[in-house]
C-alpha cells in the first residue's frame, strides 16, 4: 500500500505540493484564529461534588467569583480618608453594568478584610457580568490619586494566555535559527535541511486549524498550544528527518527518482505511520478524563502528531519527487572540509561503523549492562516515593507578575478572610430564614464546626432555602490534612430533607486526585493494549512488545523521579528560575507520561523496524542487532538532539508547569534516545537471543500476511525456528 501510495504521490507531485501549500496558506490565516477562542486551564473534574457545589451556589446565590480583584494602595492616606473613598468608587461606578455584574468594597460592606492591617491598602472583588472582559476592565479601574494594581481568577487566566503566547514566539525564536543550524551539519546540505522545517511548520499550522475546529464543540485550553507547538515541531522534523535520511539511501540504489520515492515510502514511510500511531494512541488516553486540561492535551497532541505524519507521507515525498538528486543541492559540507580540514568522506562499511561496534561490545557482556543501566533507572525514579500532589495556584505564573503581587500582597498585609478553603452549600427543606431553617442550618453548622480539624464554620450566605458555609482551616488548603478533613466533613450527616454538598478549593483537589486515581488505570489498559497490537503487527514478535513496555517503565520512571527532585524539592529551582511549591500538580504526571510513552515508543519503532528487517533477511539475531543499531543510531541520535533543541526551548517558559512538562520531556529522551536504545536495548535482546522473535503459531501465520514491515517482501517465519 505504502509503495502504490509513493508512485502515485510522485506521479502527481506538483498537485500534491499546490494542494499543500493551499491547505497551509488556510490553516495559517484560520487556525491562528484559536488563539482568541481558548479558555483558561480547566483542572476541574465536571462531574465531581465540588463542582456541584459551585453549581448549585450559583444557581441559588447568585455568582461569587472574585473575576478581577483590584488592589488600591496609598503611602499617604489611609482608607477613612474620604478622598481615598471618593476615588475608588467614583472609578468602580463608572464602570458599565453589562460588563460587571456584582462590585464588593470595603465601603459598600463594611468587611474588615478588605482593608489591609496598616489601612493604607483596600481591595474590591468585582464579578463579571456576560459581556465583561477582564482585559478591558483592567483598563479602567485606575483611580486617580493611588497605586493600582490588577488580580483575580479572569486577570491571572489573562496573564496565562498572554505569557503562553509570548513562550511559544521566544521559543520559536530561539529554537528555529539552532535547528535550522543542525540539521544543515547533520544533512551537509540546505536543500535536504529545509525539508524537515517545511514539515513541522506545516504540523503545527495544521494543528491550530484543528484545535481551533475542536473549540467550535468543547472548551479546549490554552495549554494545549504549548504541546502542539513542541509535538508538531520536534516529531515532524524526526519525521522527516528519518524520510529524507532513508530517500537519500535510495536514490543512490534506485534506477530512477520513481522508485526511490516508492521505496522510501514502503520502508520509512511503513514506520512513520506506525510511530505516530504509537504516540498519537498515547495521547489518546488522556480523552479518557474529564479535566478540560488533559482533554485539550490529548486533542492537541494528537492533532500535532497525526497531522506531522500526514505531512510526511504526502507533502515530503512529493517534494522529494521535485527534488530528486537534488535533494543534496547547496551542499555544505565542501566548506566544511576547507574550514575544519576534513580528509574526504570515507565510505566504510557497516561493520566498520560506531553504532556496529558499539552494539557488539555491549552484547558481549549484557548481563552487566542490563543490571548497571536497570540500576541506574530505578535510583533515578526513586525520588517519586516520595511525592505529594498539589493543585495550581497563583505561583505558576514568574515573581513579579501584576496579577500574582496582588494574591500575594493580600494574602501577606489583610487580615485573613472569613472564607475557608473548605464550603459547604446546604439545601434545607424550609426557607433559611424561617424557625425550622435557622435550627436546621445551626445545627448543621455545629456539627461542622466540632469536625477535628475545623477553625470554625459560619454562615457567608443566604438566599431562599439554600446556604453557604464557610468552613476555616489554619493548614495548606491543597495538603494531605485538608483532603483528609474534606472526606471528614462529607460524613457529616445534611440536615433532615436536605443536601449538603462540600466544595471550595480543598474539596477540589480532593476531587480531582479521586477522579484522576480512578481513570488513570483505565488509560493506562488502553494505552498499553493498542500499543502492544501496534508493535506485534510492526514486529511480530508478543516478547519484543512486553520488553519495550517494561523499558518505558523504567525510563518514564526516570522522568517522574527527576519531577519531584526538581519541581516539588526545589533542586535547581534557581538555575531553571521557578518558585517550589512542596508538591506536584496532579494532572502534570499524566501528561507527562502519555507524551514520554509515546515519545519512547517513537524510537523504539524506528530502532526495531530496522533490526526486524535485518532479522527477516538474515535469521542472525547479534547481527541484526548491530546492523539495526548501526543503520538508525545515527539517525536517532540526531532526531533526539533536534527534539531536545525543540523541548529545551520551551523548558524556558515563564509558567511553572510547562517548563515541568519541557524538563520531563528533555530528560526522558535524553535517557530514551541513549541509555535505553544505545545500551538497554542490545543488551536485552542479546540475552533473549531468538526468544526475541517468538510468536505463537497462529499470530506468527497473522503476521506473516498482515505485518507492517519495513521490507515488502513477505516474512518467511518458517526459516527461524524462534518464531514456531
Amino acid at each position: 500500500m505504502f509503495e502504490a501510495l509513493g508512485r502515485v504521490i510522485y506521479r502527481r507531485r506538483r498537485w500534491v505540493v499546490a494542494l499543500a501549500l493551499l491547505l497551509v496558506a488556510g490553516a495559517a490565516v484560520w487556525g491562528t484564529g484559536v488563539f482568541g477562542k481558548l479558555t483558561g486551564a480547566g483542572f476541574d473534574d465536571p462531574g465531581s461534588e465540588s463542582a456541584h457545589a459551585a453549581e448549585v451556589a450559583a444557581a441559588h446565590l447568585g455568582r461569587d467569583s472574585a473575576d478581577v480583584v483590584v488592589l488600591y494602595s496609598s503611602r499617604d492616606r489611609t482608607v477613612d480618608d474620604p478622598a481615598f473613598r471618593d476615588a475608588v468608587t467614583q472609578t468602580l461606578g463608572a464602570l458599565p453594568a453589562s460588563e460587571v455584574a456584582k462590585t464588593v468594597t470595603f465601603w459598600s460592606t463594611g468587611a474588615a478584610p478588605l482593608v489591609s492591617d496598616d489601612r493604607h491598602a483596600t481591595y474590591a472583588v468585582l464579578s463579571l457580568g456576560p459581556d465583561g472582559d477582564a482585559a478591558e476592565i483592567r483598563d479602567h479601574v485606575d483611580a486617580p490619586g493611588l497605586t493600582t494594581r490588577v488580580g483575580g481568577n479572569a486577570v491571572i487566566n489573562e496573564d496565562i494566555n498572554s505569557r503562553v503566547s509570548a513562550d511559544i514566539g521566544r521559543a520559536e525564536s530561539i529554537s528555529m535559527p539552532v535547528l535550522l543550524l543542525l540539521l544543515v551539519v547533520i544533512f551537509g546540505s540546505l536543500a535536504a535541511a529545509s525539508l524537515p522545517l517545511a514539515i513541522g511548520g506545516t504540523a503545527i499550522l495544521g494543528s491550530f486549524a484543528a484545535l481551533r475546529a475542536f473549540t467550535s464543540f468543547t472548551d479546549v485550553s490554552v495549554f494545549a498550544v504549548n504541546v502542539v507547538t513542541i509535538m508538531g515541531l520536534g516529531l515532524a522534523i524526526d519525521y522527516g528527518l528519518f524520510m529524507v535520511s532513508r530517500f537519500r539511501e535510495e536514490i543512490r540504489r534506485q534506477a530512477t527518482v520513481e522508485d526511490a520515492v516508492a521505496r522510501t515510502m514502503a520502508t520509512a514511510g511503513r514506520t512513520v505511520s506506525v510511530s505516530a500511531l504509537t504516540v498519537a494512541i498515547s495521547l489518546a488516553g488522556l480523552l479518557i478524563f474529564p479535566q478540560v486540561f488533559l482533554r485539550s492535551m490529548g486533542f492537541g497532541g494528537m492533532s500535532a502528531v497525526l497531522i506531522a505524519m500526514l505531512a510526511a507521507l504526502t507533502l515530503l515525498p512529493a517534494l522529494l519527487g521535485m527534488l530528486g538528486p537534488r535533494v543534496d543541492a547547496l551542499s555544505v559540507r565542501p566548506l566544511f572540509r576547507r574550514l575544519f580540514r576534513l580528509p574526504p568522506r570515507d565510505v566504510t562499511s557497516e561493520s566498520q561503523g560506531f553504532w556496529y561496534r558499539l552494539a557488539h561490545s555491549v552484547m558481549r557482556r549484557p548481563v552487566l549492562y542490563t543490571v548497571v543501566v536497570t540500576g541506574v533507572l530505578v535510583a533515578l525514579a526513586l525520588p517519586f516515593l516520595r511525592v505529594q500532589f498539589g493543585g495550581i495556584d497563583v505561583r505558576v505564573l514568574p515573581a513579579g507578575t501584576e496579577s500574582r503581587v496582588v494574591a500575594e500582597t493580600i494574602e501577606q498585609d489583610f487580615p485573613e478572610s472569613p472564607n475557608g478553603p473548605i464550603t459547604a452549600i446546604v439545601t434545607l427543606p424550609e426557607a433559611v430564614a424561617s424557625p425550622e431553617g435557622q435550627a436546621a442550618l445551626q445545627s448543621y453548622t455545629s456539627a461542622v464546626a466540632a469536625v477535628p480539624g475545623v477553625d470554625g464554620a459560619q454562615v457567608t450566605a443566604a438566599a431562599g432555602d439554600t446556604a453557604r458555609v464557610s468552613i476555616a482551616y489554619a493548614g495548606d488548603p491543597v495538603d494531605q490534612a485538608a483532603r483528609d478533613l474534606v472526606g471528614a466533613v462529607r460524613e457529616v450527616p445534611a440536615p433532615d430533607g436536605g443536601q449538603a454538598l462540600i466544595g471550595g478549593r480543598s474539596a477540589e483537589i480532593t476531587d480531582l486526585l479521586a477522579s484522576l486515581g480512578s481513570l488513570l488505570p483505565w488509560m493506562a489498559l488502553m494505552v498499553v493494549l493498542t500499543t502492544f497490537v501496534l508493535l506485534f503487527l510492526a514486529f511480530g514478535s508478543i516478547v519484543l512488545p512486553i520488553k519495550a513496555l517494561v523499558m518505558n517503565v523504567l525510563s518514564i520512571g526516570a522522568s517522574f523521579g527527576a519531577l519531584v527532585w526538581i519541581f516539588q524539592e526545589g533542586h535547581l529551582s534557581g538555575f531553571l528560575d521557578f518558585e517550589p511549591t512542596g508538591f506536584i500538580e496532579a494532572t502534570q504526571p499524566i501528561l507527562v507520561l502519555a507524551i514520554v510513552f509515546g515519545l519512547s515508543m517513537d524510537y523504539e519503532v524506528f530502532l526495531m523496524s530496522r533490526i526486524r528487517e535485518q532479522y527477516d533477511l538474515t535469521g542472525d539475531n547479534t547481527q541484526a542487532v548491530a546492523t539495526g543499531l548501526q543503520r538508525t543510531g545515527g539517525i536517532i541520535t540526531s532526531a533526539a538532539l533536534l527534539l531536545m533543541i525543540v523541548i529545551a526551548a520551551f523548558s524556558l517558559s515563564g509558567i511553572t508547569f510547562i517548563k515541568m512538562i519541557g524538563v520531563a520531556m528533555l530528560i526522558a529522551v535524553l535517557i530514551d534516545a541513549t541509555v535505553v536504545r544505545s545500551l538497554l536495548v542490545p543488551a536485552t535482546m542479546r540475552l533473549l537471543g531468538r526468544a526475541n522473535w517468538y510468536a505463537p503459531g497462529p499470530l506468527r501465520r497473522f503476521y506473516a500476511r498482515y505485518g507492517i514491515r519495513e521490507s515488502d517482501a513477505p516474512a518467511t517465519p518458517a526459516e527461524h525456528p524462534a518464531l514456531v
